[in-house]
């Protein structure tokens, strides 16, 4: 809609990872290192951890872009609240092998041949396991049992696990020894700092053919990083909507009272109550549930945040975990079709 307004030849802050508008910032640059060194070592476990909305997704999209050519075997695969037993599935599934109606020795012994055929033909395995904090303890053990596969002292699957930050609590509680003497490298992804997103803002907009305009206070760009604290999602979903208010308001300059208007109307249908500072809101401090928040009385500068990124956050984590559940619904229906369609065969046959 705004893409014409503004003569972009695409959308700059779609959600959906693309590498092309990858960014490296200091952190993300880093994160990618640990991946590509990870693949070179070919073999341990990689663990990426960071808040929701910190670019998890798009380093993989990133390294899945650079990879191709480099004879790996590559799957990634989304847990939610996945049991051992479920795991095992969805990465045969992943690999493309069969798991309907199989045991779990079965399934094993599947992973375990397939592992060796691609190593046979030169290549290299590679798991990706993305939401690694919703696995139970014994799925992640199962993760560790794949690790053990050889062949000629080489091993056969390298896992790399992309969580939130509770799942660095998870890998330091007892019980995951064995599995933190396997991990090669670990790094965390935090925010962007300030000055990044100033940059991640002018990258995007780059990418997608921006000739300056529209243009963008300094100011602006302080308080799009108040707002969003340097998370890159939440940087991506204010951004696209200060565009949309741009294009419908015919603003060729974006500065403070437009960033105000906007983030006003987000927080608004996130039915949180906003304060009356001039020219950006001020909102109510978040405090722990179950108690009440209390109305803040400071201006906005003295309280970058104002609960405004908690608020954001519960958001973005109720998104994350309804599109978990599309998956697994469409997960269900692919299997009863497919169900159906063999028992059609047999019907035949």
């Amino acid at each position: 809609m705004y893409e014409g307004f503004y003569n972009l030849s695409s959308k700059p802050y779609q959600l959906s990872p693309d590498p092309r508008f990858f960014f490296d910032s200091k952190g993300h640059k880093r994160a990618l290192a640990y991946l590509r060194y990870g693949i070179k070592q070919g073999e341990g476990f990689i663990i990426v951890t960071g808040d929701v909305g910190t670019g998890k997704s798009m380093l993989v999209s990133t390294l899945l872009g650079t990879v191709e050519k480099e004879n790996v075997v590559a799957t990634q695969i989304v847990t939610t609240q996945l049991q051992a037993d479920d795991l095992l599935k969805l990465v045969a599934a992943g690999y493309g092998l069969a798991y309907q109606r199989m045991g779990k020795a079965a399934i094993i012994r599947n992973l375990e041949s397939f592992f060796k055929s691609c190593v046979e033909e030169g290549k290299r395995v590679l798991l990706i396991v993305d939401e690694a904090q919703g696995l139970s303890k014994r799925a992640i053990e199962e993760l560790r049992m794949l690790s053990n596969f050889q062949m000629n002292g080489r091993s056969l699957v390298q896992s790399f696990l992309l969580g939130q930050k509770e799942f660095r609590a998870t890998m330091r509680s007892e019980g995951f020894e064995q599995l933190r003497q396997r991990v090669i490298a670990a790094y965390h992804l935090r925010p962007l700092e300030e000055a990044e997103t100033r940059g991640y803002i002018e990258h995007r907009l780059h990418t997608a053919g921006w000739q300056g305009d529209p243009t963008f206070t300094d100011q602006a760009f302080s308080d799009i990083y108040e707002f969003t604290q340097g998370v890159p999602r939440r940087i991506n979903t204010l951004c696209d909507r200060i565009l949309l208010f741009g294009f419908l308001e015919e603003l060729h300059q974006i500065g403070r009272e437009a960033v105000g208007s906007v983030t006003s109307d987000v927080l608004e249908e996130q039915g949180g109550p906003i304060g009356e500072v001039e020219p950006m809101p001020v909102q109510e401090s978040s405090t722990p549930a179950p108690k009440a928040s209390k109305r803040s009385k400071t201006p906005a500068a003295a309280n970058p945040d104002n609960g405004a990124g908690e608020r954001m956050a519960a958001v973005e984590e109720s998104m994350v975990s309804l599109t978990n559940v599309m998956r697994e619904e469409m997960a269900l229906l692919r299997k009863a079709l497919v169900g159906k369609k063999q028992g059609s065969e047999k019907k035949k046959s």
